[in-house]
């Protein structure tokens, strides 16, 4: 399944009607989580069937304007939010079990689903008319990707997604993304942090790029003339709603700044090779620290993980999650533990082995992986030996554990 977006272009009355269907959406999905919260519903049958009830309904008339399958792909999202916490509760996690929540209707988010009907797409695919009852007719479609190359059949749903700037149209497409990568033999162990993005078993680092730090001076200027602007239990002036607006936009720059960065560096990781090992972080546990939170968040080590997945998926990479337990304190060359605090930046091991802190746990997560997954073969690694000389390695798996010791 891949995901291709448009931006919708149309007129103020069109982008009105869609805003009715997106706040009837959250609508429905409010009314099956209470439906559920009742007793009423078993299964997601149950919430199926309570939608076909509220379109119907005579006291909520305007549910009915909403396509029938859009009620569905609602309700199917408040059984997904009730699941989830049942699952939660049965594996014992740790904490809050994410029990299911009301969803508001804010000015600069929200989506509603249709899937094979209530939608129809031009002949030449670049404009979209939505049929539903809103009747929010034709949007010019704007996008990088051509729609052509599919047939209507594959595209198995259409998202409208509304953001600060502006309503976007999201094609979810029954296809299988594989492209051919020339093998390069090459492995390759990552470290992530907060000075650098992440240090490779190479010894090669990549800036972190700290778009919220970078951003954080103009976000504080315009969250001040959102706090002017705001007047406490009255109507909301239009310069109020401009000056949120401007804020939202800010935000979603500095949110799509910080994906392109995540995208574009995973795609080079896994494009130059074969085998790509990382920390398997609890990032959610990690930013409970209130001193590093706002810049574990900046650095978007999640988001970077999940295209690193994907795009191993993509081109037929092997990614491997390491346990991040004792990376930064064994010696890479030994095997000893060396104690450090997190201001401790560099790795002195008894064994006269030296090097900078992030390499060796890279170096540990890359030797971890590969005894994970049953590395064969030859490959070709940097490595430093206990005199701090620089050498390129290459040698079979037999040889490898004695090399490592």
């Amino acid at each position: 399944m891949i995901v291709y977006e448009g931006k919708l272009k149309g007129k103020k009355h069109q982008y009105e009607r869609l805003d009715e269907a997106i706040r009837t959406g959250v609508f429905i999905r409010n009314a099956c989580l209470r439906y559920w919260e009742d007793g009423h519903a078993k299964n997601r049958n149950d919430l199926s069937k309570y939608c076909t009830i509220l379109g119907k309904s005579k006291e909520w008339t305007w549910a009915g304007k909403l396509n029938s399958q859009a009620r569905q792909a609602m309700s199917e999202r408040a059984w997904a939010a009730i699941s989830r916490f049942f699952d939660n509760c049965k594996k014992q996690v740790k904490g809050k079990k994410g029990y299911p929540k009301y969803k508001k209707n804010r000015a600069n988010h929200g989506s509603v689903e249709y899937k094979t009907s209530g939608w129809k797409l031009s002949e030449t695919r670049d404009s979209i008319t939505f049929t539903d009852g809103f009747q929010a007719g034709e949007f010019k479609l704007y996008g990088t990707r051509d729609l052509n190359y599919y047939q209507l059949e594959q595209i198995k749903r259409v998202r409208v997604v509304r953001r600060a700037d502006g309503y976007y149209a999201q094609f979810c497409i029954d296809h299988d993304r594989t492209q051919k990568k020339i093998p390069t033999g090459n492995t390759v162990g990552l470290d992530v942090g907060l000075n650098h993005l992440y240090t490779d078993s190479r010894g090669v680092k990549v800036d972190n790029p700290r778009f919220l730090r970078k951003s954080e001076k103009q976000l504080k200027r315009l969250q001040k003339r959102v706090s002017k602007k705001f007047r406490n239990g009255k109507p909301q002036s239009n310069n109020y709603k401009k000056a949120k607006q401007k804020l939202a936009k800010k935000h979603l720059k500095v949110t799509r700044q910080r994906k392109d960065f995540a995208v574009k560096t995973a795609l080079c990781v896994i494009q130059s090779n074969d085998l790509v090992a990382y920390e398997d972080l609890q990032v959610r546990n990690m930013v409970k620290n209130h001193h590093l939170a706002k810049s574990i968040s900046d650095a978007a080590w999640s988001e970077f993980r999940r295209w690193l997945e994907y795009f191993g998926k993509v081109f037929g990479v092997a990614t491997v999650a390491v346990k991040p337990h004792y990376t930064s304190q064994n010696c890479s060359n030994c095997g000893c533990i060396v104690k450090k605090s997190l201001s401790t930046r560099t790795h002195k091991c008894l064994c006269g082995f030296v090097l900078d802190r992030d390499w060796n746990a890279a170096i540990n997560i890359l030797m971890e992986a590969l005894r994970t997954v049953g590395h064969t073969g030859t490959f070709q690694e940097y490595w430093i030996n206990a005199s701090g000389q620089l050498a390129l390695l290459s040698i079979d798996e037999s040889q490898y554990s004695k090399v490592i010791g």
